[in-house]
């Protein structure tokens, strides 16, 4: 039996995740960092923390992360308030008649809390979660199942009866170890063979999404 809905948020509710990865690459070059390319995917999915540890093990233990991030940072925010913060097609309909159906909902993302609270209340999504965790929240980010199993903790509901909307293999393999039935809805990043079978399910979209889980609710 299916009781909550976990949704990551960025790539799933806004499309946010083509921002910072254009704001990463126009930092490294500004900064003559050279292709962050790796980096920048390597880190989708991860909370600050992890993504510091990643980013030195590929770039050097020199890599300026503090100062790396707080440019990207102020790039990402500085484009979010001249152009809007991008709202998936479908998110707001999905939210709303999980609502209705009185399905719990959690939000459970690596951004940090009040980023993401800053998000949610943008897009005047903040009354949908019942729960809200962000990455500084949890001691090990995705692919560590920490965080989903804070959430489904914190609903009240077992793992196996949650699942989990992802856009990361990271996120993906955080849902799976956690227990939880994970559904992807890729967007930078196409699941592998490995992933697929970690699937409980696939959707093209949030519109996708919709129509399958008026048949497993």
């Amino acid at each position: 039996m299916i009781e909550a809905i976990c949704f990551d948020m960025d790539g799933i509710l806004f499309d946010t995740e083509r921002l910072s990865v254009e704001s990463w690459i126009t930092v490294a070059e500004k900064l003559g960092l050279g292709n962050i390319e790796k980096g920048v995917y390597g880190c989708i999915g991860l909370n600050r923390t992890d993504c510091r540890i990643f980013l030195k093990e590929v770039y050097g233990e020199d890599f300026p992360y503090d100062y790396f991030r707080e440019q990207t940072s102020a790039l990402f925010q500085e484009r979010v308030e001249k152009e809007g913060l991008p709202v998936m097609k479908g998110a707001g309909e999905l939210l709303s008649w999980l609502q209705e159906k009185g399905i719990k909902i959690a939000l459970a993302s690596s951004t940090g809390h009040e980023k993401v609270l800053s998000h949610l209340r943008r897009a005047d999504f903040t009354d949908f979660f019942q729960v809200v965790i962000g990455g500084d929240m949890v001691e090990h980010s995705k692919p560590l199942p920490d965080i989903y199993l804070k959430a489904c903790e914190l609903l009240g509901v077992k793992p196996e009866n949650a699942i989990a909307i992802e856009d990361s293999p990271n996120g993906i393999r955080s849902a799976a170890a956690a227990g939880m039935l994970p559904v992807m809805v890729p967007d930078l990043v196409e699941p592998t063979p490995e992933i697929e079978e970690l699937l409980y399910h696939k959707c093209d979209s949030l519109f996708a999404v919709r129509d399958f889980l008026e048949d497993v609710l």
